[in-house]
Order: structure tokens, then sequence, then C-alpha cells
């Protein structure tokens, strides 16, 4: 009987039938030879050659990690590159200022997870005399580190017999077995942790677990998966029934909320500009901006400059006020779309505390701003 006959009969979405799953995997010798064999054989022909996957320092492991969350490879690849080349260790990372860290990091977005990497680097280096903890459950322990960045550092730095569970994971194992249990529901979570940990090898666990997630990222891909020459398809049920463009199947996301941004770009007879640190929780914690505004919809030039008298955000004389985009920029976030105006306010005057325009590009602001900076001409 082939397993995935079991899993739909017994690991019932409604009824958790763990014992039984757990007896079934560890009589099915075989099969998670077969199926281990079968994976890391395939990885070790398709892996691609990534700079992290020459080491097992835990700081790159880590550092890589944290990087690649909600990041593909493409474009994470060149950040880790900087960072390791300007912190090489993570001494080195806890003594670089926040804003030098936010600085490099700008582009990638979710900020909280450069905050965070800088205060875990400082943890260590002063709390941890710059020893990484050593297992999964002290891992845990650091502030930005989950359950699969803790698996993914355990099992590949120091071979503890962890699985690693993320949509890559998510996505081979709900085609593979046929699983229509949401993968985001708590429900969904609980049921594939324990099929993954009840697949994990007799050893070798950092190379088995690093072959599923590359499995499922270059062959059993989201869209367009390569069906047609993966090693899995005489046994893979979904592509048996027919449910490979359904599964995984996931809860609908939460209802996007949408803002309207007007960022006041100032701009003095001395080439001097406005910038605001957000000091507010949010994605944006701790990042400059210009002054803003935000409305409840967007805004013509006439309703703007009404909602401008209004506000003390500019205290100097204001010359000319233009729109340097004439339609909204959409700026997409994971529960909030950003529609942003950027107005070029000039004034006569000089700017108490002001920044040049010159070192504007050596602050870190969020991506949007950055690209508008790069495209502005004083």
């Amino acid at each position: 009987m082939q397993i995935y006959v079991f899993y739909i009969q017994y690991f019932k979405p409604k009824e958790l039938k763990l014992n039984i799953l757990k007896d079934y995997f560890c009589a099915s010798t075989n099969f998670k030879m077969s199926f281990h064999s079968t994976l890391t054989s395939w990885y070790s022909v398709n892996k691609r050659n990534l700079p992290w996957r020459a080491s097992k320092n835990p700081y790159k492991i880590w550092l890589s990690e944290i990087i690649l969350q909600q990041t593909q490879v493409k474009q994470g690849q060149p950040y880790y590159e900087s960072f390791v080349a300007n912190y090489p260790n993570v001494q080195a990372l806890a003594e670089a200022s926040e804003s030098d860290v936010l600085k490099l990091w700008q582009g990638l977005g979710y900020y909280s997870r450069a905050r965070n990497l800088h205060f875990t680097a400082k943890h260590i280096t002063e709390n941890l005399d710059r020893v990484f903890p050593k297992n999964y459950k002290t891992l845990l322990e650091l502030k930005g580190v989950g359950e699969y960045t803790a698996s993914a550092i355990a099992s590949i730095c120091y071979e503890e017999p962890v699985a690693v569970v993320d949509g890559n994971v998510y996505r081979v194992l709900a085609r593979y077995f046929g699983i229509d249990t949401p993968i985001n529901s708590t429900e969904g979570i609980k049921q594939f942790k324990v099929l993954a940990k009840s697949l994990l090898p007799e050893s070798n666990f950092g190379d088995y677990n690093q072959a599923v997630m590359e499995f499922g990222a270059r062959q059993c891909k989201p869209k367009s998966p390569k069906c047609s020459d993966c090693v899995l398809i005489s046994s893979c049920k979904a592509h048996a029934t027919g449910t490979v463009n359904v599964l995984p199947v996931k809860l609908k996301k939460t209802k996007v909320t949408k803002k309207y941004f007007n960022f006041l770009v100032v701009v003095s007879k001395d080439k001097h500009t406005i910038l605001e640190q957000r000091t507010e929780k949010g994605i944006w914690q701790q990042l400059y901006q210009f002054p803003l505004i935000e409305t409840t919809t967007s805004v013509s030039k006439k309703e703007f400059l009404m909602q401008l008298d209004k506000s003390d955000k500019i205290k100097n004389a204001i010359q000319t006020v233009s729109l340097f985009n004439t339609s909204d920029i959409i700026h997409k976030l994971s529960h909030q779309e950003l529609h942003i105006k950027f107005w070029v306010i000039k004034t006569p005057n000089s700017l108490e505390n002001g920044t040049k325009w010159s070192e504007v590009h050596s602050v870190p602001v969020p991506v949007v701003i950055e690209r508008f900076i790069n495209n502005f001409q004083v």
C-alpha cells in the first residue's frame, strides 16, 4: 500500500491519528529510504550554487535565512553578499550602527528583520561570548528566529534531527500526499509538522532538509511545476488526481487596506530638504521619510493645498507647489496598498535642521522613497 493511500485513510483533516501515522512511518522503512534517496540524489545534481551552501558557519546560515524570509533567492543573494562583505562575522554586525544596517538592508522590505538581525547580533556578542546557540531549543530564544529558521540552522550546522517546514516544503508534501488541509490553519500547521518530522532520515538531516526545499523551489514550483520530468511523479497523489494546481490550499488573506500618502518634498534655495524618522511601530520603523500628510482618498492639487494649510508640517514660506508623479504610485505591502503622491514644495528660505540634498542618499529610507530620490532632480 502506498504511503499516500494510508495518509488519506487515516490522517484525515478533522481527525489527527498521529500515533497510527507514526507507527506506519516507522514500519515503512523502505518507503522512507526511497523518498530520501530520490530527493537527495536529485538535489546533488540540481542544487543551485549559492554562497551560503559552502559553509556550515551558523552566522552565515542565520544571515541567509533571515534575508530569504519573504524574499526570493535572486533578490536576496546580493544582499547576503553585501552583508558578509561589510560584516564578516557576528561581532562586526553587532558593532555596526542600526542606521548603517537599515541602509544596507534598504530595498528588501520587512525592515523588522533588519532590526532583529542587529539586536540578535548584539545579544550574541555581548551575552553569549560571540557563540551561536548550538541546538534548536536555544536557537528559538533568539529574537527574530522562529521554528523554521531554528530548524534550518540546527540541521544544517549541527546535524540535529529537526524538520524544516517552509512554503516549499508545504507545497511538496501537500501535492505528493494529496493533502487539502489549509497550510496556514492551526490544524494544517500541526498536520504538516508531524508529517515532516515523520519523514526525517536517520542521518544527513541538513542535506535532506535542503533537498526538500530546493525541490519545491525548482521542481515543484508554485506555478508551472515541472511534472513531466519529476522524479516523484509515479507516486504523486496530486498528479494522479489532477489537483497539482489547487494544492496547497491556503485560507484567504486578511483584507488589504488602502492608504493615501502625500509626501512633502521641501526644497530650499540652498538645496536642503526635510526628513523625519519614523519612530512609531510599523514596517518602516526607524527609517526616514519626507513629512507626510495622510488623506482618506487620492487628492487633487486644490484639495492638497487645503490640507497643507490646515497642517503645521511646513513652517517656511512657500514659493511653488508641484506634483512630481501625475498618477498615484501604488506600493503594495502585506496587508496594505499605499497610494503615494510626492509634492515638491520650493521655499526661498533656509530650513532649520534641514538635510543637504547631497546627503539624502546615505540615509535609510523605504524603497518607494529611494526610487523617488533616484529619479528626482533638484
